[in-house]
């Protein structure tokens, strides 16, 4: 009988464990999705890794389209460990730290971490840019984009869409025009 009695206290605590584990509809609410994801693109761009390194680094506002102001005083990614990807919003220094460097080396890769554009969401991206040369005077591109935390369904199309139209309609372009290498020095 002790045992029998030892056997159904312990279901009955695990019962009231699980019950009380459960979260109530207010708790959910208060708790949003967390997911994650990955995805990668690959592009071929005309200039040495160092050019498009230099030129996806420094002053990036020719072609980064999104940002929290309308009229920007600075936008801009300091290739250093620790440095950040700025975007200022006046000569007061007010703005944003979309991400922070934690991997810079000129022409080979370039890593970040933050929540980029959707700052206010507990979430982290992880991008990385790998620079390889193709032939002579080109340079293969790859971006990999790691995201975990507070994630919404179909988040990861929508920041994909956002990278690509980055990648291949903006920064493309910039490149494709010789623009980039008006700005250096």
């Amino acid at each position: 009988m002790n045992s029998a009695c030892s056997f159904n206290t312990v279901w009955f605590f695990a019962f009231v464990l699980l019950l009380l584990s459960r979260p109530t509809r207010a708790h959910a609410q208060n708790n949003p999705p967390f997911g994650a994801f990955a995805f990668a693109e690959s592009l071929i761009l005309p200039g040495t890794p160092g050019e498009i390194y230099d030129a996806i680094t420094g002053d990036i506002s020719p072609w980064w389209d999104h940002s929290f102001s309308e009229k920007l005083y600075r936008l801009f990614i300091e290739p250093k460990p620790g440095g950040g990807f700025y975007e200022i919003f006046n000569e007061k220094g007010e703005g944003v730290l979309h991400a922070t460097v934690i991997f810079a080396r000129r022409g080979e890769m370039l890593r970040f971490e933050g929540p980029l554009g959707l700052s206010g969401r507990a979430v982290t991206l992880v991008c990385t840019y790998a620079f390889s040369p193709k032939g002579a005077d080109s340079t293969r591109l790859e971006l990999a984009v790691r995201c975990s935390g507070e994630v919404e369904e179909g988040f990861s199309g929508v920041v994909r869409n956002v990278w690509r139209d980055f990648l291949f309609e903006r920064f493309k372009t910039y490149i494709e025009s010789g623009e980039f290498r008006k700005r250096r020095p």
